[in-house]
């Protein structure tokens, strides 16, 4: 599609014909031009000769004007600056950087979630609903890091959903580990993420508290403090006391401690007793870190100004030339 960038220079088409219709003759050097009795017969001989520059045309503008005009109507046309522009192409959203870390410990197969009214174990609900929250997440990257006695790094920030979803699917409670190192895994996810540039956000779940693994919480939250990457934390479990004195499940969730490391990076702690919960808590999460979907798009242009700008130079190089000859 062709444009005009600036239109509004076309009105310097008008400024000639203002000058020519306001601005009074121009006198000779000496005075008034003297009247030559015979010059009628020197625009004939002008005529014969081929002459451009002395005919009047109708109006009584002569040749030599309208040949002018032409130049300056070019150059005219090229400070409108015409321009192709193209189709409109999407432009990319910037996007946040979440780490998911998941707790895998064999804590995680308690089967105290439901499901379509029947019984799943903490680790099914999990996975349903982080992987309906990461096809929420179309324009993030997302990590994900499975912990249990050590912490992993199962999947680098991708944006490759359906490979982070694949590697949920497939985790299994134990595989990690049967204790619960919360500190290690976010220690790891704290470093992921610490070279990364633009918005980074670590949502970390657990049924448990930390009880091995080569570095405390407490001082995984000094590290967290340091950082500043809002984190999200999330206590999953029943909270029935004679449901988990029959389980072989570990003691709860510490949340005095889930709750400062929310604290201190800025984020939230929940607490999620069934799927219903958890399905809500990430849906707050993804209002809460809302991703980019506004639609921008860029067109590409191509000025050419410069087509009109070059016939104008060549056109009064012409001229210039068909004036010399002439004189």
């Amino acid at each position: 599609m062709m444009i005009l960038a600036c239109p509004y220079a076309l009105l310097l088409l008008l400024l000639p014909f203002l000058f020519y219709r306001l601005l009074p003759a121009v006198k000779g050097l000496h005075g008034d031009a003297l009247k030559v009795p015979f010059i009628a017969d020197l625009q004939r001989i002008n005529i014969a000769a081929g002459g451009l520059w002395s005919v009047p045309s109708a109006e009584g503008i002569s040749k030599r004007f309208w040949a002018l005009y032409l130049v300056w109507a070019l150059l005219c046309l090229a400070a409108a600056r015409p321009q192709f522009v193209g189709e409109p192409l999407p432009l990319k959203n910037e996007s946040r950087d979440i780490m998911l870390v998941l707790d895998i410990s064999t804590s995680m197969l308690e089967p105290d979630f439901t499901l379509g009214n029947r019984r799943i174990t903490r680790l099914d609900a999990v996975k349903a609903v982080v992987s309906s929250f990461a096809d929420k997440r179309a324009n993030d990257r997302l990590g994900l890091i499975l912990f249990g006695t050590r912490a992993y790094l199962q999947a680098p920030l991708t944006f490759d959903k359906a490979g982070v979803k694949d590697i949920l699917y497939s985790m299994q409670a134990g595989m990690a580990g049967d204790s619960t190192s919360i500190g290690d895994a976010l220690a790891l996810a704290l470093k992921t993420l610490s070279g990364q540039k633009g918005d980074k956000v670590i949502i970390l779940l657990t049924d448990g508290e930390n009880n091995d693994g080569s570095m405390s919480l407490g001082q995984a939250i000094k590290l967290a403090a340091d950082e500043q990457i809002k984190t999200y934390t999330i206590g999953v479990g029943s909270p029935n006391v004679f449901f988990r004195m029959l389980s072989l499940a570990a003691p709860g969730v510490d949340e005095q401690e889930l709750k400062a490391l929310a604290q201190v990076t800025e984020g939230r702690y929940f607490r999620a007793e069934n799927t219903a919960d958890l399905q809500k808590i990430y849906d707050l999460i993804d209002r809460l870190e809302p991703s980019n979907h506004d639609e921008r798009y860029v067109r590409e242009t191509t000025e050419l100004y410069y087509i009109p700008l070059l016939l104008a130079i060549a056109a009064g190089l012409g001229l210039a030339f068909m004036r010399r000859r002439a004189g």
